[in-house]
């Protein structure tokens, strides 16, 4: 493995610590930085907010009540004039909410209707019912009630209508929602600002402030102890208590229990709650007028309670001034970004244009820290915080962030110390990796690396993560994503598509592939594989496999190594290398292939889809090279004299080849390249140099055209030859004569090779002949036989001439002029 293993990126490195710090700062220049209440994803476990990414699902069994609120009997008659009636019937008049999480009814402030939704007034025995007219029967069978309808109207003519808390002396309001839907329940929401993001925008939209918002939940999720009837339970604890109140005063209509979907801590695996506390956001909204990599400054940041950086978002002002939310910003970057695989685009983009403002902010004792100062009565930060915080940084780069725990306020602040609290809040941990663009890349590897990276690389679980905190802080505070492009990967099964656990023993441990198979083969595995979707391995199925395509691709190897170990390709030994003019067809078509690998592997590679060019190589390997043209080689390697041009026509492209493979294949297989590298004694290592500069020929594209049509004549006659084998007829290929009749076309083809097309169909022997005007063959009729002559005990040729020399009656005519005369003229094969 390559790395700078004598300077490493390490997250507590005091520098990068400062430099996140550092980060903060320019966010909070951008005005994108905000403190605000809002509720977030809260582990009573963790006793901190969670960042989306810490979030996971897992099936809970929750109960499911129908809870009924009495109407306010001041809203008697504007409720029955909505309705068309002249007055209500006597008795109570109740509308019906459905949830799972009786603890949050403490805590009620409004109800929600559909401006749109049909409402039913219906007469039961319990009193008047409000209810969406699709969900009315569903809700009545529930309570085991009969219903007459009275009257209907839409949601818009109950706004604003008070309904009165089950058993707390306050009134629940109807605000319009248009969240409200008619899946489940009885189309009315039940809203506590505190525990649902919808319920506290709706609420805030509606003119209820901060201060307002009821957060009887503390963070280790028990009651404060000042609430009512419930004061001092754990929340959990509390619902069936809840539920026997609600039972107690009424208002309870119907209790099931439903197992479903619901928010887990990644850590601790358990339950989470939305929860309302003051943190600090990242605003995805805000539209700011002072972006950092403009060069502006801002001494006095919007309002951070105010919720805007500005002008309203998409306000003709904003729009005039080319003022961009985060939201807008980072939409706009997705944009720019390459994605590997493509999906990944879709992906992104949807968790950005959907995603809420980022709390940024944790309450833990571990981690970089939010060093504000903020004043004890307004709780706003100190106005010098941008040198406050370049303070800090600095004390962070030479201490670490224990710089901030110890200091002392006054430090800094001096008489103003008493005024200002130091915040305890400390960063979340995507934070800390989503600034790596500027603590890394900008940082402490600057020399090493370059802004932006070509490439982020990761799991496809972080397109919540650090994709995606990368490009929050990229855009907010260089207008920008960090990266050019994505790369994203799935992860590993069995070969059975399950997820890998050690109770279940079906774990592949990549130490044991290494111990038993090689690194070699771990490398091929992961590069054959397409990491885009899960990637299956066993050591029964998948690993034998894998262990085949290396032996091919080795042997190939060795061939190659094999054949050009007599071959000096720098001419040191007189002029071996020939230049392609001087080639054999079939080795200049050879190149031309080559030409093409390296061509397919490079773009392959480009795009980071390393199986393609795992496919590549073994498709050249067994297919263009050990299925044809090495195949038709071995003759001339084995038979031509040594110095021949034949042999060492052969013997350039086959260096040309290994040179090229050895480079192509060094990325995925290195260690088998760099054996190779040793081998050939070609400087310090494979990895140091670059893909091989293959000579130039002319005409290429037709020699590869006019020898693709001779290799799909090749394949018909290996066809027959094979069958005539699978007869008994012949024991090799090289036992059998062929006769071809093709057609004109055809003909021209196979005749242009001459004496040739004996070695590219090898057999010993064959025989053209032209159909005539008349005939109706397209391309070939091909028949093979037996050859009634003797085998040559040098080239295996079965040829009329073997014998033919008394002092070598092993010897065919062919090999005797090579060992003793000129040696035959060979153009093609």
């Amino acid at each position: 493995m390559l790395g700078d293993w004598d300077n490493p990126y390490l997250t507590m490195a005091f520098r990068n610590e400062a430099d996140e710090i550092r980060s903060v700062g320019d966010l909070y220049k951008t005005g994108y930085l905000f403190k605000g209440l809002k509720p977030v994803n809260w582990c009573f476990d963790c006793g901190s907010a969670l960042a989306e990414a810490e979030v996971e699902y897992q099936d809970k069994k929750s109960p499911a009540i129908d809870v009924a609120f009495r109407l306010d009997a001041a809203e008697r008659g504007r409720v029955a004039h909505a309705f068309g009636l002249a007055e209500l019937p006597a008795g109570d008049c109740w509308t019906v909410i459905w949830t799972t999480t009786p603890w949050t009814i403490p805590s009620n402030q409004a109800l929600n209707m559909h401006p749109d939704f049909t409402y039913e007034l219906v007469k039961t025995e319990r009193g008047c019912l409000i209810l969406a007219a699709e969900l009315r029967a569903a809700a009545l069978e529930r309570y085991q009630l009969q219903g007459e309808v009275l009257g209907a109207c839409q949601g818009t003519a109950l706004a604003l209508v008070n309904f009165l808390h089950p058993f707390y002396e306050r009134k629940s309001p109807v605000y319009l929602g248009d969240y409200v839907t008619l899946d489940t329940g009885t189309g009315i929401v039940h809203s506590a600002p505190a525990y649902g993001l919808e319920d506290f925008e709706s609420c805030r939209k509606h003119g209820m402030h901060n201060d307002e918002i009821l957060t009887p939940v503390q963070g280790d999720g028990v009651f404060a102890a000042s609430l009512p009837f419930f004061g001092g339970m754990f929340v959990w604890k509390a619902n069936a208590v809840i539920i026997e109140k609600l039972a107690e005063v009424g208002s309870l209509f119907a209790s099931s229990e439903i197992v479903h979907s619901y928010m887990h801590c990644w850590r601790h695996k358990t339950p989470i709650i939305y929860r309302a506390t003051t943190q600090w956001f990242v605003g995805m909204d805000r539209v700011v007028s002072h972006p950092v990599h403009s060069g502006q400054n801002v001494g006095n940041p919007p309002d951070p309670l105010s919720g805007k950086g500005g002008d309203e978002v998409g306000s003709p002002v904003a729009t005039q001034k080319n003022q961009a939310t985060l939201r807008d910003k980072a939409l706009a970057a997705v944009e720019a970004t390459k994605f590997y695989p493509d999906w990944g685009k879709a992906r992104l983009h949807a968790m950005i244009a959907n995603r809420p403002d980022w709390c940024v902010s944790r309450q833990r004792n571990w981690g970089v820290p939010i060093p504000f100062f903020l004043h004890k009565e307004t709780g706003e930060p100190h106005p010098r915080t941008l040198e406050l915080l370049e303070a800090v940084a600095k004390r962070i780069e030479k201490e670490g962030i224990d710089a901030w725990f110890k200091l002392d306020a006054a430090e800094l602040l001096g008489a103003d110390a008493a005024n200002y609290d130091k915040m305890r809040d400390t960063l979340d941990v995507w934070f800390d990796s989503g600034t790596t663009h500027r603590t890394v890349l900008r940082g402490s590897h600057a020399a090493d690396l370059s802004y932006p990276a070509d490439l982020y690389l990761e799991g496809s679980d972080q397109h919540r993560g650090w994709f995606h905190s990368s490009l929050l802080t990229g855009a907010a505070i260089d207008g920008r994503a960090p990266y050019k492009a994505l790369l994203t990967h799935g992860f590993v099964v069995d070969g059975k598509g399950m997820k890998m656990s050690k109770s279940k023993g079906n774990v592949v441990a990549p130490q044991k592939i290494s111990d038993t198979l090689g690194a070699e083969i771990l490398r091929l595995w992961v590069a054959s594989t397409d990491y885009s979707g899960e990637l299956s391995i066993d050591e029964k199925t998948i690993l034998p496999r894998v262990v085949e395509v290396y032996r091919r691709l080795r042997n190939t190897l060795r061939f190659l190594l094999a054949n050009t170990a007599d071959f000096d390709a720098q001419g040191g030994k007189g002029a071996q290398m020939l230049p392609p003019a001087e080639w054999l067809e079939v080795d200049r078509y050879a190149l031309a292939l080559t030409r093409r690998l390296q061509a397919q592997c490079t773009a392959d590679y480009e795009r980071f889809e390393f199986h393609k060019v795992v496919q590549a190589l073994m498709n050249f390997c067994s297919e263009d090279l050990g299925a044809f043209y090495l195949d038709i080689l071995k003759d001339r390697l084995y038979t031509a004299a040594e110095n021949s041009r034949a042999r060492r026509s052969a013997q350039s492209a086959l260096w040309h080849i290994l040179q090229t493979v050895t480079r192509l294949m060094a990325p995925i297989l290195s260690f088998t390249a760099e054996e190779i590298w040793t081998t050939l004694k070609q400087g310090d290592s494979v990895m140091l140099d670059t893909w091989h500069v293959l000579p130039e020929q002319a005409e290429e594209s037709a020699l590869v055209t006019r020898w693709q049509a001779l290799r799909a004549v090749r394949a018909e006659v290996s066809r027959v030859l094979e069958d005539v084998r699978s007869a008994g007829g012949i024991g090799s290929s090289l036992q059998a004569e062929v006769s071809l009749r093709a057609a004109p076309d055809t003909y021209e083809l196979l005749a242009s090779l001459g004496e040739d097309l004996k070695f590219v169909l090898i057999c010993s022997k064959v025989s053209l002949e032209k159909v005539g005007a008349g005939d109706t063959v397209t391309g070939a009729v091909i028949e093979a036989v037996p050859s009634a002559h003797a085998k040559c005990g040098r080239c295996w040729h079965w040829r009329e001439d073997v014998g033919h020399d008394a002092e070598h009656p092993e010897l065919c005519g062919r090999c005797s002029s090579t060992l003793f005369g000129s040696g035959e003229a060979r153009e093609f094969a």
